[in-house]
């Protein structure tokens, strides 16, 4: 089916793009206490953080892998009274991540070589010892605004998107990136979309950041009427949920 765009608005047409990035990346989310927004965490989950830092040290020297990154989530929505959850959440995983790890590899055949690793496997296992449940996306990269600085602090965003026609999701996402660049002042994004042969719970996972913090991050979303209008009302429109989660560096 064609994309139904909803309410359209010359302010918010597909966003620039610039070309994809080269890179391959593997996405692991993890759902290992997930608490009210700000709330310190326990000291089981700073040392689960503290080992998989150390973890990602060693899985950067392997061959093929040019960075990994890990997450602690900082801002989650009741994601289960999100417009399009509620109604699907005994059908779609419900992303309580508060816990994730960005591994990317040098080309998305690379994250082939880097699963069959000892220190991959060591990271998913501290990962799957410690969380209720573990989300992997393998994939590449289909849609880039701009790279996402991972080398110093900011708001950094994992938006997982459920869809039941991934191409229209995809078509969507450039509008409703369209939108967060001219309401959120947002200037990179690098959106992830599973390789063909790998299994996802998930059509599409975006990453970005912003040096705002969440709080504001947040407020600049939903207290603009555009966001229900044409962010929400869009994705309804074509079928598609978003679950986004902030985060912080961790």
């Amino acid at each position: 089916m064609p994309l139904h765009l909803v309410n359209p608005d010359p302010r918010y047409n597909r966003v620039r793009l610039i070309e994809p990035s080269p890179l391959g990346y593997i996405h692991l989310a993890a759902e290992v206490e997930p608490r009210f927004p700000l709330l310190p965490s326990s000291h089981r989950k700073r040392a689960l953080l503290g080992h998989l830092k150390g973890l990602a040290r060693q899985l950067e020297q392997l061959e093929g892998v040019q960075r990994v990154t890990v997450y602690d989530a900082i801002g989650m929505p009741p994601l289960e009274r999100l417009p399009g959850v509620r109604e699907r959440a005994d059908s779609i995983r419900v992303a309580r991540f508060d816990v994730a790890v960005l591994v990317e590899t040098h080309s998305p055949a690379a994250t082939v070589d880097v699963q069959r690793a000892p220190a991959y496997a060591s990271l998913l296992e501290a990962l799957q010892t410690s969380a209720r449940q573990v989300h992997v996306l393998v994939g590449r990269n289909a849609r880039r605004v701009g790279d996402v600085d991972k080398t110093r602090p900011g708001t950094f965003l994992f938006n997982h998107f459920v869809a039941s026609d991934p191409a229209v999701a995809l078509d969507l996402w450039d509008y409703l990136a369209g939108w967060y660049a001219a309401e959120t002042r947002l200037d990179n994004s690098t959106l992830l979309v599973p390789t063909e042969s790998v299994a996802s719970d998930y059509a599409m996972v975006n990453h970005a950041r912003w040096d705002a913090h969440p709080l504001r991050v947040f407020l600049e979303q939903v207290l603009k009427p555009s966001f229900r209008r044409f962010v929400l009302a869009n994705l309804a429109a074509n079928n598609v949920v978003a679950m986004p989660v902030l985060y912080r560096l961790a």
